[in-house]
């Protein structure tokens, strides 16, 4: 019979082989594996941020993504309240946040086909990288492509509202006294800009919850993938 001291040094040894033969690491996948994996749940978390933003109150009802009147114009709505002007405000808002809702749907085929186009090494570094490395690769890839799609969508819901050109003649003139950002001096591209940052925001969390639960991804490769990590 073993020792006390010999079975306990024997335990730790069958229990050391049983975890090493259970861990998985990135290393222990075949490259096709890992990219596949990446590509389903890259795909999974564009088309559930397009869907949640995209619908009634999507933008409107998510304090995360809300669109509102930027810096000094959101002072000079809140005194457009104070003075009996809060309908006509209340309006350029809901309208710039169903613009949002409107365009965002645009957007999933233009990051599905980014997807696809990921290389091996893409996907080593996005596997490798920080924990919004995904999100960041399809902002670099499919960004400038959605801003073209949103853009013309937003103005023509914006321009069907009177405020909306009084807002470019005001932020036009407060952005040339430097009281406001010149990227925001136009309506138009201002919600376009944050309609782009509050899709990016959520895909950001969609990658998240997987990275954090691998068995929230959708497809068995995605969870054996990030379940690595």
């Amino acid at each position: 019979m073993l020792r006390p001291t010999l079975r306990f040094a024997s335990l730790c040894a069958g229990l050391m082989i049983s975890a090493s033969a259970l861990a998985l690491s990135l290393n222990d996948l075949s490259q096709q594996d890992a990219t596949g994996g990446l590509k389903d749940a890259l795909t999974q978390g564009a088309q559930l941020a397009v869907k949640q933003l995209g619908t009634p109150g999507g933008f409107s009802n998510n304090p995360d993504v809300k669109i509102e009147l930027p810096g000094k114009l959101g002072k000079v709505a809140s005194k457009m309240k104070a003075f009996g002007m809060g309908a006509q405000v209340d309006q350029l808002e809901t309208s710039m946040n169903k613009a949002a809702e409107t365009a965002v749907t645009q957007a999933q085929p233009i990051l599905v086909e980014a997807v696809k186009k990921m290389s091996v090494e893409d996907a080593k570094g996005i596997l490798s990288g920080g924990k919004d490395s995904a999100t960041q690769y399809l902002s670099k890839t499919s960004r400038e492509q959605i801003r073209v799609k949103f853009l013309p969508i937003v103005k023509q819901a914006t321009d069907q509202v009177g405020l909306a050109k009084q807002y470019n003649s005001f932020a036009g003139q407060a952005a040339t006294l430097g009281v406001l950002d010149a990227k925001n001096a136009n309506i138009e591209s201002y919600v376009t800009e944050q309609a782009l940052n509050g899709l990016f925001e959520m895909i950001g969390k969609q990658e998240e919850t997987i990275r954090q639960n691998p068995a929230a991804a959708a497809t068995s490769l995605a969870k054996k993938v990030f379940g690595t990590l």
